[in-house]
């Protein structure tokens, strides 16, 4: 699926506020990539811009990244190792494999708001807010 196509079948504003829902439960930060390339390798792109965002530099190392790449129809969630050491490899093929179920079916918004909701779940739970004002970076699809 093209790039352009895919933005056209997504609800922007309502991925916004999912990510926006979900973090003022937590003094995680969540957010949603979505690569312009062909990526070959899901992991090791959404590693590399997980490290570009500066995702890393959370107090707690507890940012979550939702990569998703649709020219070359593949996708993968980073979860820093604060959030990961709390759930484990299990927990992001979990919701993962959901998010593909949505996105076979053409639901492109409904699954990545499904791995913003789940992330913040799991990220409520371990990592409570801080205090208004907790999150640096933007509410937002990045593009790129």
């Amino acid at each position: 699926m093209k790039t352009k196509e895919f933005f056209s079948r997504i609800d922007h504003d309502r991925m916004v506020a999912a990510i926006a829902a979900a973090e003022k439960h937590t003094s995680g930060q969540i957010r949603v990539y979505v690569s312009h390339r062909n990526v070959l390798d899901a992991r090791h792109a959404a590693m590399q811009h997980f490290l570009k965002l500066g995702m890393t530099r959370t107090k707690e190392r507890n940012a979550v990244l939702i990569f998703v790449a649709p020219e070359s129809q593949r996708y993968y969630l980073v979860g820093d190792e604060g959030i990961h050491a709390k759930c484990g490899d299990e927990f992001w093929q979990q919701v993962s494999a959901r998010m593909g179920e949505h996105f076979k079916k053409g639901e492109f918004t409904e699954g990545i708001v499904h791995g913003v909701e789940a992330a913040g779940k799991l990220l409520a739970q371990h990592f409570p807010p801080h205090g208004p004002g907790n999150h640096q970076s933007p509410n937002a699809v990045v593009e790129g």
